[in-house]
């Protein structure tokens, strides 16, 4: 395979593969957030096309064959060990059979970010992984051109969030916003930004009323609680999405994706 120097590794200790070690607890250690992780063979393939600088793949003989063209281009080592030594180095059974590490890059400016983005998810307290990562996927594919984070929402690039995304958080721009919440949502206004607060409170208006804004901002909260009081009141407009009697609410990534199809 061009590209990439390929490496075959018997041991599971060898320290070259540190990178991949124990990676069920990796998410929450402090050494190991410079480092990002891409499981699956179309997700190390969009981590490959990406500004993440990769640093390094392991896999089985097939998985690191097929994305011999997509690798083509990067330098560095891909090891490769049979599906017992990878299941020992990470830590649980990989089903995918490949993982990639890359350094994570420096955050992006938030001044030039909000210049240059029309359609803004910004989150609240989204700490669920998952939704985190589908969230994301469906920011990817409806357009939305940055996601912004308030302190508390879970790291976009864990593991299982870059998984659950199909690797489409490696390709739209983020960034956590700074300062006091939900104060630092008047940066967005500051910005030429129009704030819609997604809420199933009566007093929201039906979002199939709502006319796209020329630059928006859709406000989402974290599973359960919603959204706080605080930031729905920095809201231009509180918007709800219309559902059957009985259902007041959507998984945030669906909710998500409902908001993001109509104003786009």
């Amino acid at each position: 395979m061009a590209g990439m120097d390929v490496i075959e590794v018997t041991d599971p200790g060898d320290p070259r593969l540190d990178d991949f070690r124990d990676l069920t607890d990796a998410d929450v250690r402090p050494d190991r957030r410079g480092v990002v992780i891409a499981e699956g063979a179309n997700v190390v393939e969009r981590l490959a096309g990406s500004a993440y600088p990769m640093r390094a793949v392991i896999g089985v003989r097939s998985r690191i064959d097929a994305l011999g063209p997509a690798l083509a281009s990067i330098d560095g080592p891909a090891y490769v060990v049979d599906k017992w030594l990878l299941s020992e180095v990470v830590g649980f059974r990989v089903t995918r059979g490949v993982l990639a590490a890359a350094t994570r890059p420096a955050p992006p400016d938030l001044d030039a970010l909000l210049d240059g983005a029309r359609r803004i998810a910004v989150l609240e307290a989204l700490n669920d992984f998952e939704n985190l990562g589908a969230l994301f996927r469906n920011a990817a594919a409806f357009g939305v051109d940055a996601v912004l984070l308030d302190p508390r929402c879970a790291d976009p690039l864990y593991r299982r969030s870059v998984r659950v995304s199909m690797g489409h958080v490696l390709r739209v721009p983020f960034a956590v916003l700074p300062g006091k919440w939900p104060q630092s949502l008047d940066l967005l206004r500051e910005h030429g930004v129009t704030l819609l607060a997604l809420s199933p409170g009566p007093d929201a208006v039906s979002l199939r009323e709502v006319t796209p804004p020329s630059r928006w901002g859709v406000l989402l909260g974290a599973e359960g609680p919603g959204l706080t009081d605080e930031a729905m009141a920095r809201a231009d407009q509180l918007v709800r999405i219309p559902m059957a009697a009985g259902v007041d609410s959507l998984n945030v990534a669906t909710a998500a994706a409902v908001a993001f199809a109509h104003l786009t």
